[in-house]
């Protein structure tokens, strides 16, 4: 790292549990963020401004007014244009040593798997059990680390779904495809704006944490957040021998 580089990132290096060579992986790292909404806003500001060398966003909607209570990542005068691209112009400001790289489409298929075999940890930040689903096989059979949020209405939740990991399960593990409410979505039941916030946020700091191998992650766990209450919950989720996406792993 050169001299501002060791100055932007201080705060980090100084922390042992990652210090300067922690700090060089980040810089090095490739993340892609599927959804650049509520939960895609803060991860990728956080990731930005902690120095992640390759963002990836996937979006495929443009930015609407109804956004801007809860997506952090888009201004005012974004209305109407693609939300990868007004992230990217964000996320430049923040930290012009980024590369971001916007992408205004739906991935899935082929395409889904290039990008996730090329990325290093993935943020799933989606709105739909679809997608989600398919990310999460995606991950399982490319061995990527998979943070996944979620939040509607005042409820959040968090997890880490490690394929790298024989004892993680993954994400079909805990929520059985075919077995969700399709209209559980922010559009039809409403978000407490700062909940996506926070949910978002700690994706990115799980991110983190799993891109320079610090402390624990949320891999056979799963977070969850009253924030109604503001209460948390943390759940043990273990692995399902006969899932239909990770048993032979």
């Amino acid at each position: 790292m050169n001299d501002q580089q060791l100055l932007r990132y201080s705060r980090h290096i100084l922390l042992p549990e990652i210090g300067i060579e922690g700090q060089e992986k980040i810089c090095n790292a490739h993340a892609l963020i599927v959804g650049a909404g509520g939960l895609g806003s803060p991860a990728a500001l956080y990731l930005a401004s902690a120095g992640v060398g390759t963002l990836t966003i996937c979006d495929g909607d443009d930015v609407d007014l109804t956004n801007l209570q809860r997506q952090i990542v888009h201004r005012g005068d974004a209305v109407g244009t693609p939300k990868a691209e007004s992230a990217r112009s964000t996320l430049a400001a923040i930290n012009p040593e980024v590369r971001v790289i916007a992408l205004r489409e739906r991935i899935a298929g082929a395409r889904l798997d290039e990008l996730i075999a090329g990325a290093n940890v993935v943020l799933d930040c989606s709105d739909n059990f679809s997608t989600r689903h398919a990310i999460n096989a995606a991950c399982v059979a490319h061995q990527k680390p998979l943070v996944s949020g979620a939040a509607v209405r005042f409820d959040g939740q968090i997890a880490v779904f490690d394929a790298r990991s024989a004892e993680s399960p993954c994400y079909q593990c805990l929520f059985p495809a075919g077995g969700e409410d399709a209209d559980m979505r922010c559009a039809v039941m409403g978000v407490f704006a700062p909940l996506v916030g926070i949910v978002g946020s700690t994706q990115a700091a799980e991110a983190l944490k799993l891109i320079c191998n610090a402390g624990s992650s949320l891999a056979g766990r799963l977070l969850l957040l009253d924030a109604l209450a503001m209460e948390w919950r943390s759940v043990r989720v273990k692995r399902d021998p006969a899932c239909a996406v990770c048993a032979k792993r």
